[in-house]
């Protein structure tokens, strides 16, 4: 009987170790399914520019794991069962049923499980962001901002965006609506300095990008309430708002934390330095799904480079497991942020050992080709998933059990 092996998500972590397990293993051992909500690779990275109207490729996963021997499941991922090592899906239409159902619903059998299915935008607690604000955190969300914005811009009566949040991600969605809609009145709102973890002088540049495409910043300000055309702060001020934009941080699915699988405060699946969860030695967590400790003693920030990170020392974690190989520790670092002002200007902003970021940075049209080649490296790598990885592929010579006895021996 063939291992199985089962990947829940495609997007940058999961499609990567999807497409090296496929180049590594022999199929005559091992079968390799991937379960994903959506039938295409959704670029991430760039959800805040589809949400401001430009268009961005989408490539279909069964176009993209043509010829690997992958099987692809179109499907939501609805719970995970460790003990009886079975994931249990749902269709288009939400229904789920026993094993051996047909395509979309049903459940899967695994030997091996990959974690791998990211974050999404988090409330914070705070009342009315479900029910009234928009993110760019998942594609149907950033459609659905991009069409508040379509019917503000057919309005030509100046609309009012409210970003909330001076993270990356609020960063970029504000530049990146003040730039292409210049119709509309974007303000950013900032909890504390506008991007106080960068260098003084990429503040700097931060700021002036701001004030050149006529966004308002209000810093240390913290949002306690969304409305449906306002926001209240803490200190009493009222924002009107045609568009709220929450991007004010990211939460991980309860899925793992319902299955009993070893999680942190936030969630997300307790690891050890391979990426194998610390409570079950059959599954492993990649990208945004697992709390990595870095080289530095630091958790991996949530990001597309923690994806690759994470995802690369797993595949050599599994690889090396189920064929008796030694297992190499792969990097696992944090090296600088590649902030996107729009499409002409951005930010490169390297950060030292303790994630601390160096006086020294790269703004300008030069950091903007730099990140525009990022997106494109990423884009090519997660279509061309087996692309340059080693022809070879190893007979499994080692299957671990999965009982929970064996979880004291997750540490290669």
């Amino acid at each position: 009987m063939k291992h199985r092996i089962v990947v829940l998500g495609a997007g940058y972590a999961g499609s990567y170790v999807a497409g090296t397990l496929a180049r590594r293993l022999s199929p005559a051992d091992a079968e390799i399914t991937v379960v994903n909500a959506e039938p295409d690779f959704v670029q991430r990275l760039r959800l805040h520019q589809l949400a401001a109207g430009r268009e961005i490729e989408a490539p279909q996963l069964a176009e993209v794991f043509a010829g690997t021997g992958i099987r692809l499941r179109v499907a939501r991922v609805t719970a995970v069962d460790p003990e009886r090592q079975v994931v249990t899906v749902a269709d288009a239409k939400g229904a789920s049923a026993g094993e051996g159902a047909g395509e979309g619903g049903g459940a899967l059998g695994y030997d091996t499980l990959v974690y791998a299915l990211g974050s999404h935008g988090g409330d914070g607690g705070v009342p009315g962001v479900a029910e009234h604000a928009f993110d760019v955190s998942v594609r149907p969300c950033a459609l659905r901002l991009r069409e508040r914005l379509d019917s503000l811009d057919r309005r030509g009566a100046g609309g009012r965006v409210l970003v909330v949040g001076d993270g990356l991600t609020g960063i970029e969605t504000a530049t990146e609506i003040a730039e292409s809609r210049p119709g509309l009145s974007v303000t950013l709102v900032a909890r504390a300095e506008l991007g106080a973890p960068l260098s003084a002088g990429a503040r700097g540049h931060l700021r002036g990008a701001c004030d050149r495409l006529g966004i308002t910043v209000l810093e240390h300000t913290r949002v306690e309430a969304v409305e449906a055309a306002r926001v209240r702060c803490a200190d009493g001020t009222v924002l009107a708002s045609d568009a709220t934009v929450w991007t004010a941080g990211f939460a991980v699915a309860p899925i793992a934390a319902a299955a009993g699988l070893g999680v942190t405060e936030s969630g997300r699946m307790a690891v050890d330095r391979t990426m194998r969860s610390v409570s079950h030695p059959n599954v492993y967590a990649v990208g945004d799904s697992a709390c990595a400790i870095g080289d530095n003693g630091r958790p991996l920030p949530m990001s597309c480079a923690s994806a690759g990170y994470t995802g690369m020392q797993a595949t050599a974690a599994i690889v090396g497991r189920l064929t008796g190989r030694s297992i190499a520790h792969t990097k696992l670092e944090y090296v600088g942020n590649h902030i996107s002002l729009g499409r002409r200007d951005g930010i490169l902003q390297r950060v030292d050992g303790e994630g601390r970021a160096k006086p020294k940075y790269t703004g300008g049209r030069k950091a903007a080709r730099v990140k525009a080649a990022i997106l494109r490296m990423s884009l090519w790598a997660n279509a061309h998933p087996t692309f340059g990885l080693p022809r070879r592929k190893h007979h499994l010579t080692a299957v671990p059990t999965s009982s929970k006895a064996s979880a004291g021996k997750a540490v290669a």
